[in-house]
């Protein structure tokens, strides 16, 4: 008798504070969210030692009367719900009402606000979740909370805390990710006194972009333009082909403004690009998504990272869509850029969650002036920079906005074509040396022939189909009950690539025939990459597309070579050839094809321009 007992409110939030404060960053993405939440239209935030020792964050929201600043300390009190049903349509940021009753029982806390219109505000202090004092305080409107000594009263917690500079980079990568997805905010980041960045609020959701990840970057970014399917309003800006990282800290998805993670959307990406990102790359993404709230569930994870969606398919076969659409414009995928190969792309400011690594290098990498490139639309040359799309209106007093309203049409950019090319010559016996009216071009002869024999083979097979080959011994698989159940369901798939696939009792697969580009010592591994490719069908792949990896690998074997000698007209029939494909900038394997270095950045080397 008496074993179970109630805990202390206290100990309650103390305990609740684990889900929702992992460390400093859940602090800052809380506040921040509150913030915006409160119609803020300036967002400060000061942390000192990673956020470890202080957090400040003051905002010019509608602030609080007395009444609700009490209130809101209290654990599950929000304004943002009413009745049950309003959980299946959230249009605000938080909802839960823990994040300040969590972050004030693990800190020594303080908080003072003042509604517009108030000639006195409040201000609260509270150790560990006691709470110390409540008295009238002449601040600014709006609301300003200070989070000092973070986990002090849990050792246990405080321990499992990284260096300083880890901390702050979770922090800084919070911050990033809510000031893209609310540009008409301004937003400012002080750590130690110093200051990280002052971003002023602004219409275009590229100038915010741009300013976060540098000029050179964001002129490697392709625009989605602002669509609607099946009522899925999508838009954004994606990396080029060649425009990877080797972390996500990069890729940003956004639904309905909040910031989502989710393997199903990561698959939807990959297989947009396909092609173009190398294995064990991500992509570049500034994904925006808007839907109706009622089909989506943000209630599923305590930190609400995570959503679940009511028909994932259709959206994941959307974002596939929509992403293959964007990088196959040749208008728009058409390098426009120049920069000297050896060298890689540094990124303006650090970004890195919580490691950073380089970008990976682009096709061609920007370097001519964009002012010139406006008038000077060379054959060789895209659309300058992505046009400057509105920002998003706040969800609380406009939803039904659209994120980014449509901007004008740019001016169409002609599409390279063999005779815009002079060919020079060829160095080590791979590099194809051209001269375009923008500098000097290398073509690599090896991943131009692998592009160009690569799209030929998936459209014959496309169109005459698969041709097989019998084995002498049929291989059986077994699998789980699971995988056993999904294959069952894509036999015909498996069928149409030229896979002879059929049941073979319980939980067993037997394989009697495979396409004849799959030799007898790879079958093992092909069937195994079709099968792992399987769960991530999309409803838009054919049946090609599940064993294209194969064909890459088939289509590099019978590629020229390094070593290759090539006549001049064989050169221009590659050229020629290649810039014909869907994709002529980059290999299957995502690997460059073209890389350009302009006059500029030649007059450079040789000391000619500063």
């Amino acid at each position: 008798m008496g074993k179970i007992q109630l805990l202390s409110d206290t100990l309650a939030s103390q305990g609740a504070a684990g889900e929702v404060v992992e460390r400093p960053a859940s602090v800052v993405k809380e506040l921040i969210e509150n913030s915006i939440d409160a119609g803020s239209r300036n967002i400060e935030i000061r942390v000192r030692r990673g956020g470890i020792s202080s957090i400040q964050i003051a905002d010019d929201g509608c602030g609080m009367d007395k009444t609700d600043a009490l209130m809101c300390l209290e654990r599950h009190a929000t304004s943002k719900l009413r009745e049950s049903s309003d959980l299946e349509s959230i249009l605000t940021m938080g909802f839960r009402g823990e994040a300040l009753p969590s972050i004030a029982s693990v800190s020594k806390f303080r908080l003072t606000t003042r509604e517009t219109n108030a000639l006195e505000g409040t201000e609260i202090l509270i150790n560990g979740g006691k709470l110390i004092s409540v008295k009238e305080a002449g601040e600014a409107p709006g609301t300003q909370i200070e989070a000092r000594s973070l986990f002090y009263n849990m050792p246990a917690r405080r321990k499992f805390l990284r260096t300083e500079n880890t901390e702050f980079s979770h922090i800084e990568h919070q911050v990033r990710v809510h000031a893209i997805a609310h540009p008409r905010i301004r937003f400012s980041l002080v750590h130690n006194e110093r200051t990280v960045f002052h971003l002023p609020a602004t219409e275009s959701l590229f100038e915010r972009v741009r300013g976060l990840v540098g000029n050179e970057l964001a002129m490697r970014l392709l625009e989605i333009r602002p669509q609607e399917r099946h009522g899925i309003k999508i838009s954004g800006f994606i990396g080029k082909p060649g425009v990877s990282r080797s972390n996500r800290s990069l890729q940003m998805i956004f639904l309905n403004r909040r910031p989502v993670e989710g393997a199903m959307l990561q698959y939807a990406l990959r297989e947009g690009y396909h092609t173009a990102l190398m294995k064990g790359q991500q992509a570049v993404t500034f994904l925006f998504l808007e839907m109706d709230p009622r089909k989506v569930d943000v209630n599923v994870h305590p930190a609400k990272r995570e959503v679940r969606f009511h028909d994932g398919n259709t959206l994941k076969a959307i974002v596939a869509d929509v992403v293959a659409e964007t990088l196959e414009q040749r208008e728009s995928s058409s390098p426009n850029t120049v920069q000297e190969t050896a060298k890689p792309a540094e990124p303006v400011a650090p970004f890195e969650v919580p490691e950073e690594e380089d970008l990976r290098q682009e096709t061609l990498i920007p370097e001519v002036e964009q002012q010139a490139l406006r008038k000077d639309w060379s054959p060789l040359l895209a659309t300058d920079a992505p046009p400057e799309p509105a920002s998003a209106e706040e969800v609380v007093r406009q939803p039904d906005k659209e994120l980014i309203e449509t901007p004008p049409e740019p001016v169409a950019a002609q599409v390279p074509k063999p005779s815009d090319f002079r060919i020079l010559g060829v160095i080590g016996k791979l590099y194809v040396l051209m001269e375009n009216t923008q500098g000097l071009v290398m073509m690599d002869q090896h991943a131009a022939h692998e592009r160009i024999l690569f799209e030929q083979m998936r459209s014959r097979m496309e169109t005459e189909g698969v041709p097989t080959q019998a084995l002498l011994m049929p291989v059986t698989i077994e699998m789980t009950p699971k995988d056993f159940d999904l294959v069952r369901e894509h036999v015909g798939t498996l069928q149409k690539l030229g896979i002879g696939a059929e049941v073979f009792g319980a939980n067993t697969l037997k394989i009697d025939s495979l396409p004849t580009f799959v030799s007898e010592s790879d079958s093992n591994r092909f069937i195994n990459d079709v099968l792992e490719e399987l769960p991530r069908d999309t409803g838009r792949m054919s049946s090609v597309r599940l064993g294209e990896d194969m064909v890459a690998t088939t289509v590099c074997r019978h590629a020229v070579k390094a070593n290759d000698d090539l006549h001049p007209k064989e050169l221009a029939k590659l050229l020629e050839d290649l810039l014909g494909c869907e994709l002529p900038f980059c290999c299957p394997h995502g690997r460059p094809t073209l890389v350009q270095i302009s006059f500029k950045e030649l007059e450079k080397k040789f000391g000619r321009v500063v």
